[in-house]
């Protein structure tokens, strides 16, 4: 799906925008991409000029959310399809994301690009074959990219989410000249398209499924075996498990994670939220 380029409006830019004009200011310099970049804004009475383009003013808007121009009103960024999946605006520019209200990055004390920016460096990217199981927003990827990737193979099974990505300013776009052709983005579940890749055909493997209570087969012996399969002897595996309570939850998940990696044909550690392997 290609990349949108649109002003990106959160409570806090669309309020400031408003009392710019309130105020009769005749422009308002501000970031409408989440913080990448800053744009000079013109305000007349009845629109305002994003980059030459006529847009509304926006009604009221809700904390937590960010919005688009649908081409009928400011809507958030979100669908419903079974499941709520919602872009979430944090203080460090790049978003996280819900399903259900259930927040899948990390966001409240690290930006999530930092977040994932430490565990790639786990795999040490740089001039390797990567395979990237769950694509989310692509927070992964992008670290690759930075580092120097010699190519990324990345999966997410989620349409909605491949739609959130191209709304996100933070999210790689596998088609952007900064890419280089070396991401390769797929709509795909991953525990069926693992099977097409090669034996030994990638050198590391990032692995950040859904928490095992909604997707218990990507925690499984047969699926690290196909993970075995097609990383190279030596090759690094890093798997997201986070941290759950013992306590509460009953299970020690990232020991369960740890002995069926070794079951598999690896050399198991815990690292950071998660777990770091070798294939043997």
């Amino acid at each position: 799906m290609p990349h949108a380029t649109v002003p990106l409006l959160t409570r806090d830019t669309g309020e400031a925008l408003l009392a710019a004009r309130q105020a009769g200011h005749g422009s308002w310099t501000g970031s409408l991409d989440l913080g990448r970049s800053q744009d000079n804004i013109t305000l007349a009475d009845g629109h305002w000029l994003w980059r030459g383009l006529p847009q509304a003013y926006p009604g009221k808007l809700k904390d937590r959310t960010i919005y688009y121009h649908d081409g009928e009103d400011w809507a958030p960024v979100s669908r419903f399809d079974g499941s709520l999946i919602k872009l979430v605006p944090t203080e460090w520019g790049a978003p996280t994301f819900e399903i259900d209200g259930i927040k899948m990055l990390v966001s409240a004390r690290t930006a999530p690009l930092e977040d994932a920016r430490r565990k790639v460096a786990l795999v040490q990217p740089r001039g390797k074959q990567v395979l990237d199981t769950c694509g989310g927003l692509g927070y992964f990827a992008a670290c690759c990219l930075e580092d120097g990737v010699a190519g990324i193979q990345s999966f997410e099974k989620n349409a909605d989410v491949l739609w959130l990505r191209t709304l996100n300013p933070w999210s790689p776009d596998p088609d952007a000249p900064a890419s280089g052709g070396r991401l390769q983005l797929a709509h795909a579940d991953v525990t069926m398209a693992v099977g097409a890749l090669g034996n030994a055909s990638m050198d590391a493997v990032l692995h950040d499924p859904p928490r095992f209570g909604i997707a218990g087969e990507l925690y499984s012996g047969a699926f690290y075996a196909q993970l075995a399969r097609v990383l190279r002897p030596g090759g690094r595996l890093f798997h997201y498990t986070g941290s759950p309570n013992r306590l509460t939850s009953g299970r020690d998940v990232p020991g369960e994670v740890s002995r069926r990696l070794e079951s598999a044909g690896f050399k198991a550690q815990l690292a950071l939220d998660g777990v770091l392997a070798v294939r043997r």
